[in-house]
């Protein structure tokens, strides 16, 4: 299954780049979605090769499975949805966004580092919780 590319506008880069002026884990991110011209894929896939190097396997298979498994993660965590759900009706709250990376690094079951973090929780926002969740298993967050 392929996953949809998702890039930010000017924009949204923009803006998200004030709100997480302060972080300091977000900027090495920020710093690749602003050169990616906001492709979330391309900066995860240059961080995670910063990070842990160049892979045997098809990036985008890596980010398949890295959505795939913060899919799992995160989908049946009902907090997780509704910070998601505060965010969005506030989204121009900075520590709202922060407290999303926060999470989603504490939520996983596997050490995370922040910038990779940022890069999903961007992603989460940008197609929607509701359709992040749905994307491989619909039946699953009908329950």
């Amino acid at each position: 299954m392929k996953i949809m590319t998702t890039q930010l506008t000017a924009t949204e880069i923009q803006n998200i780049s004030q709100l997480l002026q302060d972080y300091d884990p977000a900027q090495k991110t920020l710093a690749l979605i602003n050169e990616t011209n906001g492709d979330l894929e391309k900066s995860f896939e240059e961080l995670w090769t910063e990070q842990h190097g160049k892979q045997d396997f098809s990036q985008t298979k890596l980010w398949q499975s890295t959505v795939t498994v913060f899919r799992q993660e995160l989908c049946g965590k009902e907090g997780f949805q509704n910070q998601v759900k505060e965010y969005n009706k506030n989204p121009t709250s900075a520590p709202l966004l922060t407290g999303l990376i926060v999470s989603v690094v504490h939520s996983v079951g596997f050490p995370i580092d922040p910038a990779i973090a940022t890069v999903v929780v961007l992603y989460i926002l940008k197609v929607g919780i509701n359709i992040f969740c749905d994307y491989i298993n619909p039946e699953a967050t009908k329950k």
